[in-house]
């Protein structure tokens, strides 16, 4: 999924700097009775004098300032708003003290952007400096032991940067508290640099005239500010050759005004103990380098994200914590999906279970605005399950963190309404002939319900700290995934952070619960939970964990499904799909696969043609039977080149990567040579084809034999093979061989004593021959830059002989084939692919011509 992961600056630290208090004349009281003065000898009368003001940017009397009319709301500090205006009052306790600084999308315009959407998060500290308060942004990057002599150097080059400063324009009533007033309505009603709302509405400056403070909540940790902000738009774009001496009469677009939402967040005074990450584990991490560490050499540490979960009874093996996570269900959200969406968030409490902890995660109903009318959804204190008004087909479980620490202060799960059509498609296309509740479109609430389930899941998942985890679904041998008690138990998949949707290895006669084609929480997600949030009480520094961390992973050495996705393999993993199940063997699961996709569209007339209705669903649908195809032809390009990678520590025995035999590639090539290559007219039913568009398919088959060509003969896969033939030798699959089995099996009719190539196939050897041309004929370097070479830096590529030598051979097939043409167009295209053929290896000779 489309898992919209956020973005979190991390910060210094660094103590701000405290001018010396400064005292202020008491003013009068107003409500102190009138004293009739002595009556003045005439020659002493002087014409009165014009009352003292202060100077310029001083500091004014309280009560000049916190007039009557405004109203005053006590919590993290005081806040005085009157007629759009708001005073901030920072208790000098909070001054020099990290804060988070939440910025979301509250309301937007349509298109633009969506409800809940982040713009920024920082932490940030107020700092006193004489008679002004700075904003600064503070940074965890580097940091030092205080000390340590080089905290000294580290920070000077870490100087915070100031977002906005603010004159004092009145000091608390108390003068010894030296509190500062500052008049704060600016940061939200102005642009401001470090703040790009107008970059996520898609404005261009903020419009002051049309933008309002509307609300101003103060809480014991947070102060969460509202406000209509307006932005002139950006212009509007002309096509390509259109005139423009008439771009002044093209409308420009309308100005985006969005609600935006401020929080400021409380951070804990003293931070929760990081735990250091282990590439062997899955965590989102927030990485700083501590100069004072005795390391001979610079590196990064990184710190997991994770809530902080303390026991109640730290004695206990498994005990309630202190304070649960607590899910929050969006008010929004549509009725039939809340139980759902509430069994997704505590279908991770299992997980916490096995890390000592009970009852650690929970879902909640908001309270009515009758039991709370200040809560929001938007307020940084609460994690909300959001259910946003969007079209866009997709979810998102991002979270703030605490970059001192890593620890998850807060959370908001987006569940766009419209990934129920990317549900439906995908649950339909992989494995309606599985489930005889899905005959007919739409699916049944219950169905989507489960689907839903699995999708919040796996956000909420993102929320906890843990990443994709895409190896997973290689871990399960393929008769597991077939068992239908195994995957009761097990789920189909290992690891429901994987993108795994529904089981299509799975076959009608496995006889496999509906319910159970439905991914679901599983060992790996048990494990990673259990790594991540088991209390290490002996430890008291993060180094102290290692020891007790590295023995929980021994684990994985004999149980292959508990295992991560393998660090720097760069895509070389066949078995690290998206959208994949069962990529332990590729092969065979798509094999399998396509035996339900061909039960699929067999089923699709029944199940989307309606009476009087057109024919837009059967399009769509008919379209993601191409998609599924693309997808799990694409699992099969990629064992060409690959290798089988295992996440290893230390002395572990072995190595992390192994080039695949080349038994396996060449099965791989032989199954797209038959399933893909040779034309599959399963593809292209008339009854169908013929009712959406007046052609052939020939275009769309087309388009994906070339996607699929051009994954096999990717540079990065080639590469690879060149590799594989050092590591190996004559076992190796080397590139001549990988191209030779394309050809047999993309021109077999060369073989024929009377040659005929149909449409379908014609396509297809063009855009065999226009992708080695293309290798032939790469991008003209700049002048002075170094010789192209491969994407392991430094290795010459040597394709390019190989590629050679092939269209050479297949130049001279071509001629030899040209003489047996059984009919005028098979001939006109062997010469034509002859002659393209020779004018790529001799351009100027053919030039010549």
């Amino acid at each position: 999924m489309k898992r919209w992961l956020p973005v979190l600056l991390i910060a210094l630290l660094a103590v701000g700097s405290f001018a010396q208090d400064k005292p202020q004349t008491p003013p009068q009281d107003p409500k102190a009775p009138a004293q009739a003065p002595a009556k003045p000898d005439a020659a002493q009368v002087k014409p009165p004098e014009p009352a003292a003001k202060p100077p310029e940017g001083e500091p004014k009397p309280y009560d000049k300032v916190v007039t009557p009319e405004f109203k005053t709301q006590a919590g993290l500090f005081k806040v005085h708003t009157n007629k759009g205006k708001v005073l901030f009052e920072i208790p000098k306790e909070e001054l020099g003290k990290d804060q988070l600084l939440v910025v979301q999308i509250m309301k937007s315009p349509s298109g633009s952007s969506y409800p809940g959407e982040s713009v920024e998060d920082m932490v940030v500290r107020w700092e006193l400096r004489e008679a002004k308060v700075l904003l600064r942004i503070e940074t965890y990057a580097n940091i030092a032991d205080p000390s340590n002599p080089i905290s000294r150097a580290v920070e000077a080059m870490n100087t915070a940067t100031i977002m906005m400063a603010f004159p004092v324009e009145a000091w608390a009533k108390d003068v010894k508290d030296g509190s500062p007033i500052i008049d704060a309505t600016r940061l939200f009603t102005s642009d401001v640099n470090e703040i790009p709302v107008k970059k996520v509405v898609a404005g261009t400056s903020l419009d002051a005239s049309r933008t309002f403070l509307d609300k101003v909540r103060a809480y014991p940790i947070n102060i969460n500010v509202e406000a209509t902000q307006t932005f002139n738009p950006k212009p509007a774009q002309l096509s390509p050759g259109f005139p423009p001496q008439y771009a002044d009469m093209v409308p420009s677009p309308p100005s985006p005004t969005a609600g935006v939402h401020y929080s400021f967040v409380k951070l804990p005074e003293k931070p929760m103990m990081g735990r250091l990450m282990d590439n062997r584990v899955g965590y989102f991490t927030h990485n700083h380098i501590d100069y004072s560490r005795r390391d001979q050499e610079v590196k990064a540490q990184d710190f997991i994200a994770r809530w902080r979960l303390e026991k109640k009874n730290p004695g206990a093996a498994k005990s309630e914590p202190v304070k649960p996570i607590v899910f929050y269900v969006d008010p929004a959200t549509p009725k039939q999906w809340v139980p759902y969406i509430k069994k997704a968030i505590e279908a991770w409490k299992p997980a916490f279970e096995e890390a000592g902890f009970l009852n650690a995660i929970q879902a909640k109903d908001p309270p009515t605005p009758e039991q709370d009318p200040d809560w929001s959804a938007d307020d940084a204190r609460y994690s909300v399950i959001r259910w946003v008004p969007s079209t866009t087909a997709n979810a998102m479980g991002p979270h703030v963190s605490d970059p001192r620490s890593g620890e998850i202060i807060g959370a908001d799960v987006e569940i766009y309404h419209n990934v129920q059509q990317l549900a439906r498609d995908w649950y339909w296309t992989q494995v309606a002939p599985l489930d005889p509740r899905v005959k007919t479109l739409p699916i049944p609430d219950e169905v989507m319900g489960d689907i839903l389930v699995f999708i919040v899941t796996h956000e909420v998942g993102h929320s906890l700290g843990l990443p994709h985890n895409f190896k997973a679904s290689a871990n399960y041998p393929i008769e597991k995934i077939r068992d239908k008690e195994w995957v009761k138990k097990n789920s189909h998949v290992p690891s429901i952070m994987d993108y795994s949707r529904f089981n299509y290895v799975a076959q009608p006669e496995d006889n496999i619960d509906p319910k159970d084609l439905i991914p679901k929480i599983g060992p790996y997600d048990i494990f990673a939970i259990k790594w991540g949030y088991t209390p290490i009480p002996s430890a008291k520094t993060p180094d102290d964990e290692k020891p007790a961390l590295n023995e929980l992973c021994k684990v994985q050495d004999t149980t292959p499904w508990l295992r991560f996705s393998t660090a720097g393999a760069r895509g070389s993993d066949p078995g690290e799909e998206t959208e994949a199940v069962g990529d332990i063997d590729a092969v065979k699961a798509t094999g399998l696969g396509l035996k339900n996709l061909k039960r699929v569209m067999d089923m699709v007339p029944g199940a989307v043609l309606k009476p009087g209705e057109d024919f837009e669903l059967l399009d769509h649908i008919y379209t993601a039977v191409w998609n599924q195809v693309a997808l799990e032809m694409g699992h099969v390009a990629n064992v060409v080149g690959g290798y089988d990678s295992e996440p290893k520590a230390g002395l572990a025995p072995g190595v992390r990567f192994t080039p695949l035999a080349k038994t396996r590639q060449q099965e791989a090539v032989l199954f797209l040579n038959e399933n893909v290559f040779k034309t599959p007219t399963w593809l292209a039913p008339v009854d169908i084809l013929r009712k959406i568009e007046p052609t052939s398919g020939q275009a769309r088959l087309a388009a994906l034999q070339s996607r699929v060509l051009a994954g096999v003969l990717a540079a990065a896969r080639l590469t690879r093979l060149q590799e594989h033939e050092a590591i190996l030798g004559d076992k190796a699959y080397t590139i001549v061989q990988l191209l030779a089995d394309l050809r047999a099996g993309i021109f077999t009719e060369l073989s024929a004593d009377s040659v005929k190539i149909d449409a379908f196939r014609r396509n297809l050897q063009r855009s065999y021959v226009d992708l080695l041309v293309a290798r032939l004929s790469p991008a003209p370097a700049a002048a002075g830059a170094a010789a192209p070479v491969s994407a392991a830096a430094g290795l010459r590529d040597d394709s390019r002989g190989a590629i050679r030598a092939e269209l050479k051979t297949l130049q001279g097939i071509l001629g030899a084939a040209a003489g047996l043409a059984g009919d005028k167009i098979t001939r006109i295209h062997l010469d034509d692919l002859k002659d393209q053929i020779s004018l790529a290896l001799d351009p100027r000779g053919s030039a010549g011509r």
